[in-house]
């Protein structure tokens, strides 16, 4: 049986010193043009003294029209490399696997944070997002790609593809939002090109042994279960990624979509043959026990986010203490302050029902 403190080896060749990835969360601590803050860099360098096998960056836009929230991590410039060389090198000195999360938020993209209307594969009405051109999609498509090179450029050990969580990528992929009738439209294995040519310009431009991985989510925000499956299958069997990331906000949840009634969510992606990818999974993975229950259920490693916000060192806690279980919120400012969060990050988790005290 595979332990959470196994090293895993990645098919680029890198290694993952135990089974725990920190989850690319949202912060807003960086500098309004994108550029790395302190704050932005503490928070990440702890977890990876804290021991997480990979310490991924929060969601970082690879265009300025593609950002998400405020104070987000850019990689969309070369005005962003000394801050992204210097936490690549923050967190590779820690021993842990430095990924950066590549993003475009597409029609989630406030308006008021972006200067212009935001973007989508076709109009869309609720937003005010407008449809982007053929040629934008493919600017779109090489400047994923170039931000993938930044980020080799930088240090990072690999990025991630996000393709989750109803942002431009998840856009692409849904069979409501997306009502192109080009070539990126209609039909899933058009749905699916813009993501995959990006798959494959970022393994041709940063080669073999730079890690690649994708995350998809397979519920809400227009997305099919079973399409999901199917582009999950594909990833695998082509082998182009090392890892794919599910983000499945529980991953022991019963699926809503009919036809998988009676297995989890979890269940739906590693009964997938998935060869040399490795699978990881995230989604109310909050104690010791609840990383064991996702690798018996067969995830290669798990990905946190709640209670590496609570403990820097969770993996390490989960070391010393099997039946480790993160403090119970609310928690105070100051305690946040302690675990390396930043004001701006600790104002942002006060949005958060419960989680911080009044």
């Amino acid at each position: 049986m595979t332990d959470l403190f196994d090293a895993l080896t990645f098919k680029s060749g890198a290694v993952m010193p135990n089974r725990f990835m920190l989850a690319p969360l949202t912060n807003l601590q960086s500098h309004p043009d994108g550029c790395l803050s302190d704050d932005e860099y503490h928070w990440l360098t702890k977890r990876a003294e804290g021991g997480f096998g990979v310490t991924m960056t929060c969601a970082s836009h690879v265009q300025a029209a593609g950002c998400g929230f405020p104070g987000q991590l850019g990689c969309f410039s070369d005005d962003h490399l000394e801050g992204l060389t210097r936490l690549a090198k923050g967190i590779n000195e820690q021993g842990s696997v430095s990924v950066l999360q590549l993003h475009h938020a597409g029609m989630r993209s406030p308006a008021d944070l972006i200067a212009v209307a935001p973007q989508c594969p076709s109009d869309n009405a609720e937003t005010g997002a407008r449809g982007i051109s053929h040629d934008e999609v493919l600017a779109l498509r090489d400047d994923f790609i170039t931000a993938a090179v930044r980020a080799a450029k930088a240090g990072f050990t690999g990025v991630e593809l996000h393709g989750a969580h109803g942002y431009m990528l998840a856009q692409f992929l849904s069979p409501t939002i997306n009502q192109r009738d080009d070539e990126y439209g209609g039909s899933l294995e058009n749905r699916c090109r813009l993501l995959l040519e990006i798959v494959d310009g970022v393994r041709s431009q940063c080669g073999a042994d730079f890690l690649l991985g994708v995350r998809l989510s397979p519920e809400r925000f227009d997305i099919r279960l079973a399409e999901m499956r199917e582009l999950a299958q594909r990833l695998m069997n082509e082998a182009k990624i090392d890892f794919l990331d599910m983000s499945l906000w529980d991953s022991f949840k019963e699926p809503m979509e009919e036809g998988f009634a009676g297995k989890t969510l979890l269940e739906c992606f590693t009964e997938l043959e998935r060869g040399e990818v490795r699978l990881g999974t995230a989604g109310k993975v909050r104690s010791a026990a609840d990383a064991r229950r996702c690798i018996e259920a067969g995830a290669d490693f798990v990905v946190v986010g709640r209670s590496a916000i609570l403990h820097h060192d969770f993996p390490r806690q989960v070391a010393a203490h099997s039946d480790f279980e993160p403090v119970a919120n609310p928690v105070s400012a100051d305690y946040l302050r302690k675990e390396g969060l930043g004001e701006a990050f600790i104002n942002y988790m006060a949005t958060w029902g419960g989680f911080v005290e009044d």
